[in-house]
């Protein structure tokens, strides 16, 4: 630092003995420009689908800034036109929020800098953005959804004129009653289907939203009410059944109490909770020996024996091994224990919440002498978890079995899992028939391993690593303190931004800073 500034001085002094030479009458003392600066880097971003962020570098002498916006233009400089908003600035009102634009609509936002003198003002700099759709509709109440049909809701006197829904492409007329009381019936909907129903006015989209409906019971559905005896139900199902579990607490025994014990599913089933907004409570584990779905319920692991949520207890090979929609808490060792020379041909593991499964003895997604031909693991939220093991473990065992190991992290956000400087890492892979991993579009906040990503030389040595974003994390982006000296790859990529999570103290992943959903990154369900 001391070097540099002896530089500066001397160049000062050289410059100073220069000018000394010339008529003191000819030296500058300033620059009078005869427009003011315009402002530089305007920059327009969507946030909350209609309202935009303007923001601009400022330059130094201004006093203000003129605004005009203009609808349906792309930067056309076309100032003959009625503008749809002008505002005069002051320089500390930037960045600016600008609010009741229309939907589906291209602005551009003109500005230009002042200094009081009129005839100084600078040129005009723009930026342009499309706005995102509107978005009046409410969320759907479980008591709207029937199994064939639903009642959606809006701001009441709000005009629309069509509603579409899709899959079916199914058409409703809204009438001037429905506009009126902010609410529309459509009938004649499939049970169990996932709909996307888009509100119009014109040409333009008002509202926005995705329900599903609920369960018509059939021929091959058991209902169960909260208080049965679940093991008894399951011991006494037929093959491919389907167990639909009402709202409730539904406790496995053990030999000490009325739960956390285990069940053996040894035959093709699946558990489905009857309502997606409220859960049925299971609280014990599962040995997995068949075909196996379990759908929209909270498995709690309080009281149980210290294993994992799910125990593949047997050699076979399997289609589907699928929890979603689910909460999963609670579990001493692991959230699955794949021992056995089992090959499980697709594993989906999407859109849950998963919290406090410990990993002491065990690691996170542990297959130890079988494997997977694809493990899916999508939108799913996992907390307070690995804190001191393996996220995904995987053994050479294709003396056992054939698999081909195709590992998919896509839109998760972890948020302290892997906290600890052990010697552990997210992927320990080690199928050396090959494997092929993917981590896209995650939210990772709080994770050390001290192995990083991964340190063995049968892990994938080129995986797909994008559009990922860290924050507080060690040894996956680059190297940390603690970093061991094996790890064979990082993501050099990857953003390094805080999300500022809601409330992550009580579960509450809602991502504030703007700038992280931009990325669209982590679990979809906390970009709001």
């Amino acid at each position: 630092m001391k070097k540099i500034i002896t530089k500066s001085l001397l160049f000062g002094f050289a410059a100073v003995s220069m000018f000394s030479c010339s008529d003191q009458s000819d030296e500058i003392t300033n620059i009078n420009y005869k427009r003011v600066f315009s402002p530089n880097g305007v920059e327009a971003k969507i946030r909350n689908r209609t309202n935009v962020e303007l923001s601009w570098k400022s330059a130094e002498g201004v006093t203000a800034y003129e605004l005009q916006v203009y609808a349906d233009d792309s930067m056309s400089y076309d100032f003959t036109k009625t503008p749809a908003l002008t505002m005069t600035l002051t320089p500390d009102q930037n960045p600016l929020l600008i609010t009741g634009l229309m939907g589906e609509t291209k602005y551009t936002f003109y500005l230009m800098a002042k200094d009081g003198d009129d005839t100084r003002n600078s040129k005009w700099q723009g930026a342009y953005v499309l706005t995102e759709s509107e978005q009046i509709f409410k969320t759907v109440a479980q008591e709207d959804i029937q199994a064939k049909q639903v009642t959606l809701r809006w701001t009441a006197g709000q005009q629309a004129d069509l509603i579409t829904l899709t899959p079916g492409d199914i058409k409703y007329t809204v009438t001037a009653a429905d506009v009126a009381a902010g609410a529309a019936t459509i009938t004649g909907l499939t049970p169990e289907t996932e709909y996307t129903a888009v509100l119009t006015y014109g040409s333009k989209t008002r509202g926005k939203i995705t329900f599903t409906t609920g369960i018509f019971l059939e021929e091959n559905d058991i209902l169960v009410q909260a208080g049965a005896d679940l093991a008894d139900v399951i011991a006494n199902a037929a093959e491919g059944k389907r167990l639909i579990l009402d709202a409730g607490e539904y406790g496995i025994k053990s030999a000490e109490a009325d739960f956390g014990g285990s069940v053996t599913i040894n035959k093709k089933l699946s558990i489905k909770g009857l309502r997606p907004n409220s859960l049925p409570v299971i609280k014990g584990r599962f040995n997995v020996e068949a075909d196996f779905e379990l759908d929209q319920v909270i498995l709690d692991g309080t009281g149980t024996d210290g294993g994992q949520a799910f125990n593949f207890t047997a050699d076979g090979e399997y289609e589907t091994f699928s929890i979603t929609n689910s909460e999963i808490k609670n579990y001493t060792k692991g959230f699955y224990y794949l021992n056995k020379a089992t090959l499980v041909k697709k594993m989906t593991i999407e859109n849950n919440i998963i919290s406090n499964i410990e990993c002491s003895g065990g690691d996170f997604l542990d297959a130890r002498k079988g494997g997977f031909n694809t493990l899916s693991f999508k939108n799913n939220t996992v907390y307070e978890s690995a804190k001191s093991r393996d996220f995904i473990r995987m053994d050479d065992n294709s003396s056992n079995v054939t698999a081909s190991a195709n590992i998919i992290v896509d839109h998760n956000t972890l948020y302290n899992v892997g906290s600890g400087g052990a010697n552990y890492r997210v992927f320990y892979v080690r199928w050396k028939s090959g494997n092929k991993i993917t981590f896209t579009n995650n939210l990772v906040v709080n994770m050390n391993y001290k192995r990083g990503f991964a340190n063995n030389s049968a892990t994938d040595k080129e995986p797909t690593l994008e559009n990922n974003v860290y924050f507080n994390t060690e040894n996956l982006i680059s190297a940390g303190a603690n970093a061991d000296a094996t790890i064979i790859w990082f993501d050099t990529a990857g953003k390094e931004l805080d999300p500022k999570f809601a409330d992550p103290a009580n579960g509450d992943f809602t991502i504030t800073n703007d700038a992280v959903k931009d990325t669209k990154a982590g679990a979809p369900r906390w970009i709001k």
